[in-house]
């Protein structure tokens, strides 16, 4: 069963284009991530399926009912965590939870019980007023918000600012702790690592319009890694533009630069027989990846 699916989803404001003819179909059980950009249309179709924003054309379903027919019963069931938090400065964070959780139409003494284990879990002082937390105690409120309610669809909008490392890691924890229960999650970023350690399938959208869907597995094959090399004595240029799966390249001095293309560890054993004083290796840009797929989709 598909939780999420689109037919062309579109959305304009004005003359200006949030997305184009999005096409999605998100599994029940799955943990999708959608990634791109800031400004690649991610939010707009987060918001458009949330009913926020009406969509220009095209149509859009969760849980099998029209986004906008049946949008107060679907929102019942999906927990939402936008990019940005705001609330209420003067209310304590208990006062706030429990004022969400009552939009529900369930057990109030359930969801209770709920935010005080996603408190204690994410070490949150539920007795502080809002105005005196810090930007991540503020986005684990947002956290607990979308969660209190046990939803069976969660959705995230670049979730992780303001969250330390250590904080990153609970939290992907409690996704994947949410997950085993059968909730689908829709995980949208623009930082690919994230989403690579999370998801089972992505969309990359750039422009409002979705350049590729993917298994995630597959799109790690496909996964470049930016080498920069700082060389002892000077560069044989061509032996490094004979290395295989190598594009972008450019020369600097005693330095070469370079996307990879395929297994590293292939590649650390061609680049061992260089003469280097410096090896980095880091993952590109997401301009650098989305290029990539657009040369590739010209050809």
């Amino acid at each position: 069963m598909n939780i999420i699916e689109t037919k062309k989803l579109t959305k304009y404001y004005g003359k200006s284009l949030g997305i184009s003819e999005i096409d999605l179909e998100i599994k029940e059980g799955e943990i999708f991530g959608f990634i791109g950009p800031n400004g690649a249309g991610k939010s707009t179709t987060i918001r458009t399926l949330l009913g926020l924003v009406y969509p220009t054309s095209g149509s859009a379903t969760i849980f099998g009912k029209d986004i906008i027919e049946f949008g107060p019963e679907i929102k019942e069931d999906i927990g939402y965590l936008p990019s940005e938090v705001f609330y209420y400065d003067g209310m304590r964070v208990i006062d706030l939870l429990k004022y969400s959780g009552s939009f529900y139409k369930k057990d109030q003494a359930v969801i209770l019980k709920k935010i005080k284990e996603l408190a204690e879990y994410l070490d949150l002082d539920l007795k502080k007023k809002i105005d005196d937390l810090s930007y991540g105690n503020k986005k684990k409120v947002g956290i607990i918000q979308g969660l209190l309610h046990e939803p069976k669809l969660i959705i995230l909008d670049e979730p992780t600012g303001g969250l330390d490392p250590l904080m990153q890691q609970r939290f992907f924890d409690l996704l994947r702790e949410e997950n085993k229960k059968g909730v689908t999650i829709l995980f949208s970023s623009h930082i690919l690592s994230e989403v690579q350690k999370l998801c089972d399938r992505v969309a990359i959208i750039k422009d409002g319009k979705i350049v590729k869907i993917d298994n995630i597995k597959d799109l790690a094959k496909d996964t470049h890694k930016r080498f920069k090399l700082e060389f002892k004595g000077e560069i044989d240029r061509k032996q490094v533009t004979e290395l295989i799966g190598v594009s972008d390249l450019a020369f600097d001095d005693n330095n070469a630069s370079f996307l990879l293309k395929g297994n590293i560890n292939e590649a650390i054993k061609l680049i061992a027989g260089f003469e280097l004083t410096n090896l980095l290796v880091e993952e590109p840009d997401l301009e650098e990846i989305f290029m990539h797929y657009y040369v590739a989709d010209k050809k």
